[in-house]
């Protein structure tokens, strides 16, 4: 474990107890071991339990903190309700939370949700409802069940998970029949998680609770883009390349931490420059 005396104190997490959703995402599973290794109690919430149980595992052994993996569909109101009791029985209080879980194209293919990748005009009412669940009533259940919590307490920070997508249209030139191509429904979920940010930060205004949004661009996963994807995606980002899945790591430290601290409704966006063109 990273000693916390080389850390600034402002960037302190340890012992802190963090929610995090999507946990055994790309970038669910960053979050959690980066901040684990800072001493952060990680309290996983994924749909793969068995996945989940086994970065529990990982997390406890390598880095000696208080990790807790817990099986919920984060757009299952009941369900977040239930595990929430767990939560708040064990930890007693939550520090910060990241709304990291999405319904991606790589969610789609391990769920088989073949009409994600439909053209607009044959997009599905299921896989627009879907989309819409996961991505932002899922971002809105987990901050009202959670989020109250920590305005108890009067201190508290929100991260929630957008994409460049919710910014500007996604360019249909770099996909073609790639399968990554991105429905209405994600760029609808996306920017809808921006104003919904902006909403809750001026409503706890007065509570403690620092609410902000992390926009990330693409980030490279070799198991499901192509060199050709890649190549396409590349040129249109300043930095000519996608990010590496762990370029958001610090970025995430920076907004949950009380490095922050006077930043509250804001949108700090990672794209390699795609959005600056």
């Amino acid at each position: 474990m990273i000693k916390n005396n080389l850390i600034p104190k402002v960037f302190d997490v340890n012992n802190k107890n963090i929610v995090l959703t999507g946990a055994t995402g790309t970038l669910g599973t960053q979050f959690s071991n980066f901040l684990s290794n800072l001493g952060a109690n990680m309290i996983l919430i994924d749909l793969d339990i068995t996945k989940n149980r086994k970065l529990e595992n990982r997390l406890r052994k390598k880095f000696g903190t208080k990790p807790k993996a817990l099986e919920a569909d984060v757009s299952n109101k009941k369900q977040l309700e239930q595990i929430s009791k767990e939560v708040f029985s064990k930890y007693k209080n939550i520090d910060g939370l990241i709304n990291a879980a999405g319904f991606t194209s790589k969610f789609a293919k391990k769920t088989m949700t073949t009409s994600y990748n439909n053209k607009f005009e044959k997009l599905s009412e299921e896989t627009w409802n879907d989309t819409m669940g996961v991505n932002l009533t899922g971002t809105f259940l987990c901050s009202q069940i959670f989020g109250k919590e920590m305005a108890k307490k009067k201190k508290g920070s929100i991260i929630n998970i957008a994409s460049h997508y919710a910014l500007i249209g996604a360019d249909q030139r770099i996909y073609g029949n790639s399968g990554l191509n991105l429905p209405a429904s994600y760029a609808a979920s996306k920017g809808g998680i921006i104003n919904f940010t902006r909403y809750l930060a001026a409503y706890w205004r007065e509570r403690g609770v620092r609410v902000n949004t992390l926009t990330p661009g693409g980030v490279f996963d070799e198991e499901n883009h192509s060199k050709e994807f890649v190549k396409k995606y590349s040129e249109r980002t300043i930095l000519g390349r996608m990010a590496n899945s762990d370029e958001y790591n610090a970025a995430v430290l920076f907004l949950i931490s009380d490095a922050s601290s006077y930043m509250t409704g804001s949108n700090l966006i990672i794209d390699g420059g795609w959005t600056a063109l």
